[in-house]
């Protein structure tokens, strides 16, 4: 479990419900900031007194006020974020709901887990810390349903087939013969190939290894 963690978020109420949530987690080694340009100052100092953080939750909308601040938004702290501390684990807390900006958030900026604020919000967060503790990807029930539309892509039996062959360690050139003798067809290195190079187009990916990761982190496979 983590024992460090700084929290993003403008909204006082919001900001003592993420605190809450650590605390019944029993992580007590935590910060909190209502500005991005302090939770990257938080950041750095961290990495200099050699205490860095485990963990980053944020908000990605922050209201501007009196204060000019160089960092607009949870984006733009994430990106410098991972640029200061690669190995910072982030999970987006926030009030956005629209596929293509959290799928550009988990694809682009490499967040581990994003959290809808909402009527359960406090227990998704719980599971969410859970599972990017343990190396896992999280995303909120609610959502997971319009990012697999917004991929616009239906994964068929014999897609998920070949992708958890890969994912057992099998070669690409060596699923042939194994589909030959489960009877399934197509089974041409061929079709194969077709198949994986569809899927990698349509979700973006240049190798088979990040297509295997991506069904992995969502529960394809």
């Amino acid at each position: 479990m983590f024992k460090r963690v700084l929290i993003a978020e403008d909204h006082q109420s919001a900001n003592i419900s993420v605190q809450k949530t650590l605390a019944d987690l029993g992580i007590t080694g935590n910060e909190y900031t209502y500005y991005c340009d302090d939770a990257l100052m938080h950041i750095k100092k961290s990495l200099m007194d050699d205490q860095p953080f485990d963990l980053l939750i944020t908000d990605l909308s922050f209201e501007a006020d009196h204060r000019t601040q160089q960092l607009a938004g949870g984006s733009e702290l994430i990106g410098a974020a991972k640029a200061a501390h690669p190995g910072l684990k982030v999970i987006v807390f926030s009030a956005e709901h629209k596929a293509n900006v959290i799928d550009e958030l988990f694809k682009s900026t490499g967040i581990n887990g994003y959290v809808r604020k909402g009527r359960h919000d406090a227990i998704d967060l719980k599971q969410a810390i859970e599972a990017v503790s343990e190396g896992k990807k999280f995303l909120s029930a609610g959502l997971r349903q319009s990012v697999k539309q917004k991929n616009s892509y239906e994964f068929t039996d014999f897609d998920i087939t070949i992708i958890s062959l890969l994912a057992q360690g099998k070669l690409q050139k060596d699923i042939p013969e194994y589909l030959q003798q489960k009877n399934i067809k197509p089974a041409g290195l061929s079709s194969i190939e077709k198949r994986l190079n569809l899927m990698k187009e349509i979700l973006d990916f240049s190798k088979n290894e990040q297509l295997v990761a991506y069904c992995k982190d969502f529960g394809i496979i």
